[in-house]
This record gives C-alpha cells, sequence and structure tokens, in this order.
C-alpha cells in the first residue's frame, strides 16, 4: 500500500458496519412497514463495504473516486431509510443513534478521503 492509498482498516470497518446493519435488519419488528424499509436499508447498507472493497482494487484515481461516489451514494441512502425506521416510529431513535453516527462518521471520512484524491489529480 502506497501513501496515496487509504488506510486498510476501511476495508473491515466497513464490514462491520454491513454485519451491523444486517443484525438491525434481524431485530426489526415483523410489520410491512419494518419490513418494506428494514430490506432498502439492508441493501444499501450492506453495499457500501462491497463497494469500498472495489475502491480499493481500482486500476485509477479516476476509478477510485468513482467507486468512493458509489460509497458516499449508499451510505446517503441507509441515512435516509435510518430516518425513516425512526422518524415513522418504527424503531426508538435511541435504538439506532449509534448506527446512525456511524452512518455519519463514514460519510465524513469517505468524503474528505475523495476529496483529497481529486485534488492530487
Amino acid at each position: 500500500m502506497n501513501e496515496d492509498e487509504p488506510p486498510h482498516d476501511l476495508r473491515e470497518r466497513t464490514k462491520l458496519f454491513g454485519l451491523r446493519i444486517v443484525r438491525m435488519f434481524v431485530a426489526l419488528p415483523k410489520t410491512d412497514e419494518a419490513r418494506v424499509l428494514g430490506k432498502q436499508v439492508l441493501r444499501s447498507g450492506t453495499s457500501v463495504g462491497a463497494n469500498y472493497r472495489e475502491a480499493h482494487r481500482s486500476r485509477s484515481k479516476a476509478e477510485f473516486i468513482a467507486k468512493l461516489g458509489d460509497c458516499l451514494k449508499e451510505l446517503d441512502e441507509t441515512s435516509y431509510w435510518l430516518e425513516l425506521l425512526t422518524e415513522s416510529g418504527i424503531v426508538p431513535p435511541t435504538k439506532l443513534a449509534s448506527l446512525q453516527d456511524e452512518t455519519n462518521q463514514l460519510l465524513a471520512i469517505l468524503t474528505t478521503i475523495s476529496k483529497k484524491t481529486k485534488q492530487s489529480l
């Protein structure tokens, strides 16, 4: 890994994020509303790690930036579904606060990496 590459630990962190999303989905109430919203957050939240791994394996900085953009879109979408789960009253906000915080932290980290990589082009 050279100095332009992001730290290895983000691959693990985004995977752990996906696992947290899976566990949250499994714990949702078994109502139609919870399942519809849950499947959306399950799809977007688990794709973050997969997209980050693709970014890490990119062949160029442009490809890396594009894949990070995919990660950011999926994180933003995940944040939206988490908001709907709490604001609809399906899940108490306190239950998802930590997961929403991790979503926001990953958004900030990946946004910074993307901006710095763009500046180095």
